[in-house]
């Protein structure tokens, strides 16, 4: 019976750690959204402020002011570009995340089915036994039956 409680534990453990790294690939999977809403948000933004950019620039074109748009442009673009980079990293951590559950899900069936097998295995001492006892049982009742018979026999 130890041996059953001691695989129970596991199974219970094993449980824990996928419920945990389940909540560890939703965490990633949401911060993947958000990351992906903030560079559309940046793309936008950029699209807005090159589409603005070239009416103003039809109007008047200050050279101090297409060098500020061009420093204000390149540095969005930098943005974009880390962003891009976090999402890349983010990619990279819901697939570790992943694997993560696919291995407490696997231990978890492993532990189910060596869990399934001890309880067979138990099962099957158990009947055995009572088949002993119960063959034990017929074997004295078919003795005294005989005793009682050969006592009845005996003048």
């Amino acid at each position: 019976m130890s041996e059953l409680k001691s695989v129970v534990l596991a199974v219970d453990m094993a449980t824990r750690v996928r419920d945990d790294a389940g909540k560890v690939l939703l965490r990633a999977q949401r911060k993947w959204r958000g990351a992906l809403d903030q560079i559309e948000q940046l793309e936008s933004y950029a699209a807005d402020t090159e589409s603005k950019w070239s009416v103003t620039a039809q109007v008047r074109a200050v050279p101090e002011a297409v060098r500020n748009y061009y420093q204000f442009m390149d540095r969005l673009q930098q943005a974009i570009d880390l962003q891009r980079d976090v999402i890349a990293d983010l990619q990279r951590e819901i697939a570790a995340a992943k694997v993560a559950l696919l291995d407490a899900e696997i231990r978890i069936a492993s532990l189910n089915r060596l869990l399934s097998k001890q309880q067979t295995s138990i099962g099957r001492q158990q009947a055995g036994r009572e088949q002993r006892q119960l063959d034990e049982f017929a074997a004295m009742q078919h003795r005294r039956l005989r005793l009682a018979t050969e006592t009845l026999e005996t003048p």
